[in-house]
């Protein structure tokens, strides 16, 4: 019940967020939730690397969102995509790394305090930014990516816990199932099939491409997240969510799916 009741709160502060709040405002209340799923990573990353200074992740999220917020932005005068994406990688590593060589980061430590911070950063930001384009294109779309990370996501537990026999990946996450990856799929395309239905009055057959596309990225976030978990050894990325736990176990396939949804979308207007 609680989990529920958690399900409709955020649901509806979502909802409220995508329709009644500008593009700019949006992106700025995001990174509220994406420091909060930051500071859960960094707690996970400390498992590897104890003695790195990981809250630097804290201070290159919000820099690294704007950045990538611009160049996802068309014809907005500023730079260019491909140069937004070369300053990033010219810029993040060198600074992560001088960052550790100068906290005096124990070397058996510094591989996994690199891939925290670099990948991080990228695994967090790139997703708020996706989400923030998508509802300044038409906030509907973004319905369409919560749809279809909920409807599958529901539709896999459930159909896996009650049928689902053989294990998707049990070192990983012993709980999924190859019939509820697989109802995960159908629950995914079927969203879309009623997005697309309602939005247009028929249903479309490249969205149903794009909605399987995200939900299949959707269960690889849900699983990437479940071997981060694993590895550090720990059942959740918080407690801030009752009923759910963290920010990053209620955004997993989010993470995921955004990207993919908004590249998709992009290959098919252009």
């Amino acid at each position: 019940m609680l989990r529920i009741l958690t399900s409709l709160v955020l649901a509806t502060l979502v909802l409220l967020a995508v329709f009644f709040l500008s593009d700019r405002w949006f992106l700025l209340l995001a990174l509220g939730p994406a420091e909060l799923a930051a500071v859960e990573l960094v707690r996970i990353g400390r498992t590897w690397a104890p003695d790195a200074p990981l809250r630097l992740l804290l201070l290159l999220l919000p820099p690294l969102t704007l950045l990538l917020a611009l160049g996802l932005t068309p014809g907005s005068g500023g730079v260019p995509l491909q140069a937004v994406l070369l300053l990033i990688a010219l810029l993040l590593g060198p600074v992560v790394a001088a960052t550790l060589l100068l906290s005096g980061t124990p070397a058996a430590q510094a591989l996994p305090a690199l891939g925290c911070l670099s990948f991080g950063s990228v695994y967090i930001a790139l997703p708020v930014v996706s989400c923030w384009r998508l509802q300044q294109m038409d906030p509907w779309l973004l319905v369409l990516l919560l749809m279809v990370v909920a409807v599958g996501d529901t539709a896999a537990y459930y159909f896996g816990k009650i049928f689902g026999r053989r294990k998707m990946s049990p070192s990983i996450s012993p709980n999924k199932t190859w019939v509820g990856a697989g109802a995960g799929f159908l629950g995914a395309v079927v969203a879309t099939a009623l997005w697309s239905w309602w939005h247009f009055g028929c249903v479309e057959a490249e969205w149903l491409v794009l909605g399987a596309a995200a939900g299949v990225a959707a269960q690889c976030g849900d699983l990437a997240e479940s071997m981060l978990k694993r590895g550090a050894g720990i059942k959740d990325s918080g407690r801030l969510l009752p009923g759910h736990g963290g920010i990053l176990d209620r955004t997993d396939g989010l993470l995921f799916a955004a990207p993919v949804l908004l590249l998709g979308l992009t290959l098919m207007v252009g």
